[in-house]
């Protein structure tokens, strides 16, 4: 019953962080307004669970890229099996759609929002977190994408920039929207979805790919 006590609490500490951090970034939020926030009335519960608050962020980063790093690498894992990806729109769809439903219960959740401002406002921070160790599906869709891309090198690894980007622009945009209104008109339907799988493709297969 006691360590059932301590993961409810520091799951709640957690999700009440992240919502914090989502909405304010981690530089305006401290570690009183997150104890507020969870209904903690023990001000050592934090630095009790996690050790500091720079320590709770790190765990907030790197359970969401686990999450996302182990879905694409099991659908990837399953393409390839097959003799695949074959096709562009297959890996555009392996980045895409492990970025849904990050929220408890299969909702959006606000974990994009949140590693969205982190990234910015503390880039080597937030890539220190990561390094290699949680991003190893995405790297292995850039490779795919490499070798189906009729783009010459050189523009390709400019685009994958651009891919980059846009990407996360966009999912924190779809994933904000869909926060205010699960049933949002423009971000709900399936077919969005698919036409920034479409999208996507392009960015990487430019129509002036093998001219001169």
């Amino acid at each position: 019953m006691k360590a059932e006590k301590a993961d409810i609490a520091r799951e709640t500490i957690k999700r009440a962080a992240q919502s914090l951090f989502a909405a304010r970034g981690v530089d305006a939020v401290s570690v009183r307004d997150i104890l507020a926030a969870a209904g903690q009335r023990n001000g050592a519960s934090l630095h009790y669970y996690f050790g500091s608050k720079d320590d709770l962020v790190a765990q907030l980063v790197i359970d969401g890229a686990r999450l996302i790093d182990e879905r694409r690498n099991a659908r990837l894992d399953a393409l390839e099996a097959a003799g695949g990806p074959q096709s562009l729109d297959e890996v555009m769809e392996v980045l895409i759609l492990p970025s849904t439903e990050l929220g408890a219960e299969g909702g959006e959740g606000d974990y994009l929002r949140f590693i969205s401002t982190f990234s910015l406002q503390n880039r080597a921070e937030f890539e220190r977190i990561v390094g290699d160790g949680w991003n190893r599906g995405y790297q292995r869709c850039l490779d795919h994408i490499r070798r189906l891309s009729p783009a010459p090198p050189d523009v390709l690894e400019r685009r994958l920039v651009f891919l980059s980007l846009g990407l996360r622009a966009v999912m924190t945009a779809r994933e904000a929207a869909l926060a205010t209104s699960a049933a949002h008109p423009f971000w709900q339907p399936d077919e969005t979805l698919a036409d920034l799988v479409r999208t996507l493709v392009g960015v990487v297969s430019p129509a002036d790919a093998n001219r001169p």
